[in-house]
């Protein structure tokens, strides 16, 4: 994944400019800056859900990812999850999309997420045991491009550990993209490290 002289806006706001981001695939980017910097939205950008100012994104060289290829660990579980739905079903839902059979298993075994909880509906358990559910969805999905905006900000330490071990295995075969403004946990986890503070100005 490769955005070049990307720039944001919200009406008349430049949230930044002249971002150069290069994700290469079997590594994790960090992006880190302040409170306010335009982090998330750069996430949003690329990922497709902000449309640029200004400059573009390739995902391997085509101006959109192909479908289903592109997965997104929000900070914020429950805004990304239908609260009618189990989280067995959150976490069948990519292969759901695909048409296929999902044997959840594994995935579920590998974020630490007990099988007594897949019945539970996301009100019915805790933030990070819904953000497991959401790392299990990940797993189950294969990206090939993955976007983390603040994936432990609401976790305790234990589901933390869980969170950064997935995420470590994950961007041996993804292009990974973590944002965070925890600079510890971005310089543990990163291949490569971007202050957007200094990019948003074309450095």
């Amino acid at each position: 994944m490769e955005a070049t002289g990307v720039a944001a806006r919200f009406g008349e706001h430049r949230v930044f400019s002249g971002v150069n981001v290069t994700a290469a695939t079997g590594a994790v980017t960090g992006i880190t800056g302040p409170s306010g910097c335009g982090k998330t939205t750069l996430l949003r950008v690329l990922a497709g859900l902000h449309r640029p100012a200004a400059g573009e994104i390739r995902y391997d060289g085509a101006a959109a990812a192909p479908r289903g290829s592109l997965a997104l660990l929000a900070q914020h579980p429950r805004l990304v999850c239908n609260p009618r739905w189990t989280l067995r079903r959150i976490v069948a839902e990519p292969a759901a999309i695909r048409g296929t059979q999902a044997d959840i298993g594994d995935a579920v075994e590998r974020v630490g997420l007990t099988a007594a909880l897949l019945d539970r509906h996301p009100g019915q358990v805790s933030d990070g045991q819904l953000q497991r559910a959401c790392l299990a969805r990940m797993l189950v999905q294969r990206a090939s491009y993955v976007l983390c905006d603040e994936p432990t900000a609401m976790l305790d330490p234990i589901a933390t550990g869980d969170v950064v071990d997935v995420l470590r295995e994950v961007g041996g075969t993804a292009a990974v993209v973590l944002v965070s403004h925890d600079a510890a946990l971005v310089e543990a986890l990163s291949d490569e490290v971007l202050p957007l503070s200094a990019a948003a100005v074309g450095h």
